[in-house]
Order: C-alpha cells, then structure tokens, then sequence
C-alpha cells in the first residue's frame, strides 16, 4: 500500500480518475435504488452523477495532454489516509437519510483529496485544475440544495415524506408491532398459570423467561421466512425476523421481570401493572402507526388480553 507523500504527479491524476468513477458509479446506485419509491430524490442524484462524470472527463483530458493515453491503475484502497466505504448503496430498500448522509461524506472526503493533491503538485495546469475542482466538490452541498428546488418543488416533497413513512410502517413497524403483541399476550398464559399453580416468584419468572426467549426465537424465523421482501417490499427478511424476534422476546420479558421480586403479592402486582401498560403502548403504536380509532384498539388489544391472562389464572388454580 502506498503513501500519498510517494504519489508521483501521474499517479495523483490517476487516482483523481478513479475517485471520480467510484463516486459518479456510487450515486448512479444510489439513483437506482430510489428511483421507485422516491423519483425526485433520485432525479437529484442522477445530478450529482453528472457532476462527477464531467469531473472525471476533464481529469481524463488534462492526463492525456500531460502523460500520454495510459493511465496507471491506482485506487482509494491502494493509498493510505482513506477511509473504507460501507456498501450502502448495495441495501435495498435504500433510505434517504443514509444516502444524504453518505453524498455529504463523500464529498467532504473528495474535497479534502483535491486540496492536499493541490499543494503538491508543481505543474500549473494540473494544481488549477486540481484547485478548480476542490471549490467545485465545496459547492456541492449548495449545488445539491438548488437540485432539491428544482426537483422537489410542489407536493413531491410531501410524496416522499410519506412514502418513507409507509415504508417504515411496513418494514420495521409492522413486524415490531406483530412481534410485541404476540409477546406481550402470548405469554400471559404460561407465566400467570406458572404463578397461579406455584405461588413460586422464581418458578413464574423462570417460566415467564423461556416462554419469551423461545416466542422470540419463533417468531423471528417465521416473520424471516414468510418472504424475502422483493414483492411486497417489506425489506430485508432477516432484519425484518430480528425487529420481530426482539420485540416478541421484550413483550414477554416485560412482565416477567416483577416477578424478581421475592413477595408473590407485590410481584404479582407489578406484573399485572406491566401488562397493562403493554397493551397501553400497542394501542397507541396501531393509532399512531396503523390509524387504528383508539377505542377500537383498545377494546381488540384489551380484550385478547384479558382472555389469555383468565386462562393462566383458570389453569394456574385448577
């Protein structure tokens, strides 16, 4: 690996040349993968693409007057001082903060290039260039800024807000959701007739604990393996089974833990408690989230609830 102190002027060009096709590729992905869900933002990256395009053609150009038609294969991972890329443009779906986020780096760390391969260049014609396109990768923030009034003008703003909610709900609050309240209700059952039959905080806690870590575990293979997203769009299957997996686990877990306590009573209390502010947060999750009425959450979640807790005590006492 080399240092970028032992880059020869035709190397500093050539890596220039590469920097600028991995770029331009970069927001060429970054425009496939939003152009579905979100077209305006993606038209603003097919911009920056073309930014970077005519950066890498004029590299080009000013490399061939200089040194003649080859130029020497040399990439970011070949010099030392850059910092290696995480493949997000490979996701899918692709998020619009993680894109934002990943344009600003890129262009700071380009910028950054083109200054310090500035101040060690001798040939004029090439510092130029390099100081030129150093202001230019500058800009680029403000250039991306006017790219968004221009494509994101009217409604499409709004359009892409909420695509990205739905997409949100779909991939990551709909199975977190159906993961909290099979954990939050399915194990009522087992962990209150352990209770009701024992007397026994530490038997109740002990059954409260397997019943959710093993709901969790089954609940986040079935979710990853109910699709693998490329039609329904719900996202990666397998962070789709870890949202549901966890949150199945902490439902149970939830009023589990009272049980802890060494008083049956004061255990049994604060269990009762936790359930009920379990089903409080998935009431307001399907009204915020599902636009669900909050009475009509309430009384489906309150009411699958209140059977699965009366068959634990039933089979408890019996």
């Amino acid at each position: 690996m080399r240092t970028f102190e032992s880059l020869s002027e035709p190397e500093i060009l050539a890596l220039a040349i590469s920097l600028e096709e991995e770029d331009e590729r970069i927001y060429a992905d970054f425009a496939e993968g939003l152009r579905q869900n979100f077209p305006a933002t993606a038209s603003i990256m097919d911009g920056m693409r073309d930014e970077e395009s005519g950066h890498r053609r004029r590299l080009i150009e000013l490399f061939r007057e200089k040194f003649g038609d080859h130029i020497p294969l040399i990439r970011r991972q070949d010099v030392r001082g850059f910092v290696a890329r995480r493949p997000v443009w490979l996701i899918r779906p692709l998020g619009l903060d993680t894109v934002r986020s990943q344009g600003s780096t890129m262009e700071e760390e380009t910028r950054r290039f083109y200054e310090k391969a500035s101040a060690r260049t001798r040939d004029p014609a090439i510092r130029q260039l390099l100081d030129d396109l150093a202001q230019e990768e500058r800009s680029h923030q403000l250039r991306a800024e006017e790219l968004q009034e221009n494509k994101l003008s009217g409604n499409a703003r709004d359009e892409e807000d909420e695509a990205k909610r739905r997409l949100f709900v779909l991939q990551i609050v709909q199975p977190g959701l159906a993961g909290l309240m099979d954990g939050s209700v399915s194990t009522l059952a087992p962990v209150f007739a352990a209770a009701g039959a024992t007397h026994n905080t530490w038997d109740a806690f002990r059954v409260g604990l397997a019943a959710s870590v093993g709901a969790g575990i089954s609940m986040g293979f079935a979710e990853a393996l109910s699709d693998d997203g490329s039609l329904t769009g719900r996202g990666h299957p397998w962070v789709r089974g870890i949202v549901c997996g966890f949150m199945t686990a902490l439902g149970g877990i939830g009023h589990t833990l009272p049980f802890l306590l060494a008083d049956f009573r004061v255990a049994l209390t604060a269990a009762m408690a936790v359930v009920v502010v379990e089903l409080g947060l998935i009431t307001w999750i399907r009204k915020r989230y599902m636009d669900t009425p909050v009475v009509s959450a309430a009384v489906q979640v309150g009411l699958g609830g209140a059977l699965v807790f009366l068959t634990g005590l039933l089979i408890g006492s019996s």
